[in-house]
């Protein structure tokens, strides 16, 4: 393999058929486009740096996506912990209402009509336990199969389907409100 004999050619190939692979992913996990920048930054050096750790028995984006995931809940964990004795906005008021004007985040893959949507949606993606938030993501938004997650995951398909379940139905708890008052 190229990339483990180090040419920058293949580097560059690995970042060029990549790049927007990692930083989606990125996105929809840290759901802040500089963060997201970095995070991709981050995600290639350690590619290069740790291509010799690459066994092949996986897809090289199977491997990418485990970094990506990785690198990103990373950074999740040491900005949940900066900002432990702050006060963190949140979508949801003090009723686990929905705010109805969440700050704007808008991620590549979706339509222009539907970004307020998605906005919303994203913000109770965000609020989802760590490895629900993981799974969904991978499954529905990066539309990877059961059997890619549980291994970038290093669980089980059925674990992964656990976490889809429980998933849907948090974030049918967490848009409920949302979607009654649009209807009122």
């Amino acid at each position: 393999m190229a990339l483990k004999s180090g040419e920058s050619q293949a580097y560059k190939q690995l970042v060029t058929l990549n790049e927007s692979l990692v930083y989606n992913t990125c996105l929809s996990i840290v759901q802040s486009e500089i963060e997201a920048e970095d995070i991709t930054q981050e995600v290639f050096v350690k590619a290069f740096e740790s291509i010799q750790s690459f066994k092949g028995d996986s897809k090289l984006s199977t491997w990418l996506y485990k970094i990506t995931v990785t690198k990103s809940l990373d950074f999740l964990r040491s900005k949940k912990r900066k900002k432990r004795s702050g006060f963190l906005m949140s979508i949801f008021g003090d009723n686990n209402e929905l705010i109805i004007n969440p700050p704007d985040f808008h991620h590549p893959g979706v339509s222009a009509e539907n970004k307020q949507q998605s906005a919303i949606l994203f913000k109770a993606i965000s609020q989802l336990p760590e490895q629900q938030k993981t799974a969904y993501i991978l499954t529905r938004i990066e539309n990877l199969g059961h059997k890619e997650v549980s291994e970038i995951m290093n669980t089980s398909v059925p674990a992964i389907e656990s976490l889809l379940q429980r998933a849907k139905n948090n974030l049918k708890k967490l848009l409920e409100n949302y979607y009654r008052q649009e209807k009122e």
